[in-house]
């Protein structure tokens, strides 16, 4: 069991160029993948985003691709004339409209988006080269690790919820040891309100069918009997080597379920009780499970 968020890092060095690829993940109910990185390097991002899907299945997942080279050689310096020639008819055109006699400059005009582009990245003839093999060494390296710490914290996950679980597990427990009382908790208040109304000789078998209509309309033992069904799965759930994350929201669902219908059925104080603690559990373990891959 693996949680959802993670952070990974991978990095390779190979002729005077250096890949840094990073992941970090959070909640998501699909597997969103956004990659950034140079545009020099785009035509690798299918096979980056095959490489996290082939390891990663849930999450919201942002990679950051940077490439650092220590050669110029590498480095390309180009200047959009038709660009920077509009910014200096438009500020020409400001300058007449409103009267302004500033002049303008070099390094204003620079300072304009796209005017300048710097690009440190790698040719086309490099692609599939061993350029390529480098840089899908540091991306394996990063979901590689990014994986090894999700599952570290899915594993903390597991743990707390296998206990949530067992405090669920004695409260089922308790609330089946109840249940047959709350029938013959109800006989006896319905035989002190008849004496109190002076209905000392109240038909036996008036009373014998209002407990059993009682009892009827109180019975949960199949609400029992599925939440034990639930507890389990859920424990042999956790310990799957593949994503479960859809499973125990389904299945903790169900138990919530089951405890609102036990905690409508039962009319009863110590049983009400027992439900209002375990919805909290519940509660505990459905934050818990959104986490989860």
């Amino acid at each position: 069991m693996k949680s959802m968020t993670g952070y990974g890092r991978g990095e390779c060095t190979l002729f005077n160029r250096k890949f840094v690829v990073e992941l970090k993940a959070v909640n998501h109910r699909y597997n969103d993948i956004t990659i950034k990185m140079p545009r020099t390097m785009l035509v690798y991002e299918d096979g980056i985003k095959r490489v996290i899907a082939s390891k990663v299945f849930r999450g919201k997942i942002d990679v950051y691709v940077t490439f650092e080279s220590f050669s110029d050689d590498d480095v390309s310096i180009t200047v959009n004339e038709s660009l920077a020639r509009g910014y200096v008819k438009a500020l020409e055109s400001i300058k007449e409209s409103f009267g302004i006699k500033d002049d303008i400059s070099l390094e204003l005009v620079a300072k304009f988006p796209d005017v300048i582009s710097v690009d440190k990245g790698i040719t086309s003839e490099e692609a599939g080269s061993e350029i390529q093999q480098c840089l899908m060494t540091a991306v394996n390296e990063a979901v590689d690790n990014f994986v090894s710490m999700r599952a570290i914290e899915g594993e903390t996950l597991k743990n707390n919820i296998i206990d949530k679980l067992d405090v669920i597990f004695d409260a089922v427990q308790r609330i089946e040891k109840r249940a047959p009382e709350v029938a013959k908790d109800y006989r006896k208040r319905l035989e002190d309100k008849l004496k109190e109304l002076d209905e000392i000789q109240a038909d036996e078998s008036r009373i014998l069918t209002e407990v059993l209509i009682f009892s009827d309309k109180a019975c949960i033992d199949e609400e029992i009997t599925r939440l034990y069904s639930h507890i389990e799965q859920m424990r042999s759930i956790i310990e799957e080597p593949v994503p479960v994350g859809r499973k125990l929201d389904f299945l903790i669902q169900e138990m919530n379920r089951e405890v609102n219908t036990i905690g409508s059925k039962s009319n009863d104080l110590e049983i009400t009780n027992i439900i209002v603690d375990t919805k909290s559990e519940i509660e505990k373990i459905r934050e818990q499970i959104q986490n989860i891959e």
